[in-house]
């Protein structure tokens, strides 16, 4: 889950979202709009009566908060709660064999972060018809996978990918949440499948964008430009507008593979 503003528990009933489902957290900035539905969230875990640990990656503030809260409600919780604190460089949060989370500093009126969450390579898949033609033992499937040759007793190699069929490309998705137009970001979201930077205001109030710490919808764009992603998301849009159109408009001119940030909609990283 990635920010926890107040209504969220009602959006993951809303669309069938399991709270169960949920082990990782990642709280961006400590405006109320991205944590103040944290607590709740965490508290009715505690009464589903969840066993499974909650890992929660967040400003160092937050524990304070997050602790007195408890604290004084009484609240026992029933789960480890693993508070990790959002360090002030790049750093990689979580790690196992399925994934990669990574954070990393975006400029805003408060110290706020952004992340990155990658696949890993999945193996190579066997080739059914050309292990038997090339009389590879079953037993060294996996090596193959993990793209190894392999050698018969008479030291004749068959070469991997003569066997062996690429697999889908690990995807990746990038959240730069409330942020300054900063084009070192590019460098740290490069190449990824999505990104979603935040568009507070259309391009015609820059100045006002760079005066309280937000973005435009050119530069968004641009950083997804500059960044060579396959697909831009949009959203954080102010409440001055009642329309959306522009919004779409002027991110396409730049980026055009630009999408709006809407409520119910699913999106497909690939």
């Amino acid at each position: 889950l990635i920010d926890c503003g107040e209504g969220t528990q009602m959006q993951l009933a809303r669309y069938r979202v399991k709270r169960s489902r949920i082990n990782h957290i990642f709280i961006s900035h400590l405006h109320g709009d991205h944590y103040f539905g944290l607590a709740g969230l965490i508290t009715s875990m505690g009464l589903m009566s969840r066993e499974n640990d909650l890992h929660l990656y967040a400003p160092a503030p937050l524990k304070d908060i997050i602790d007195l809260q408890l604290k004084v409600a009484d609240t026992t919780l029933p789960f480890t709660l693993h508070f990790h604190a959002l360090a002030s460089e790049a750093q990689v949060l979580v790690e196992n064999d399925k994934f990669l989370i990574r954070s990393f500093p975006v400029r805003h009126r408060v110290a706020c972060w952004g992340c990155v969450i990658e696949e890993k390579k999945k193996p190579r898949k066997i080739d059914k018809e050309a292990v038997i033609k090339y009389e590879v033992p079953a037993a060294y499937y996996e090596s193959l996978k993990l793209g190894n040759d392999y050698a018969h007793r008479d030291g004749t190699v068959v070469k991997n990918e003569w066997v062996t069929i690429p697999n889908t490309p690990g995807r990746s998705y990038a959240y730069c949440a409330d942020t300054l137009f900063t084009p070192d970001i590019a460098t740290q979201v490069a190449g990824v499948n999505m990104l979603y930077h935040e568009t507070t205001y259309l391009k015609d109030l820059k100045d006002r964008a760079a005066l309280r710490y937000h973005s435009t919808t050119e530069e968004a764009a641009t950083i997804a430009q500059m960044a060579n992603a396959k697909q831009l998301i949009i959203g954080h849009f102010s409440s001055k507008y009642e329309q959306l159109d522009a919004f779409l408009e002027e991110a396409q001119a730049v980026f055009p593979s630009t999408q709006l940030a809407l409520e119910g909609v699913t999106y497909i990283v690939a």
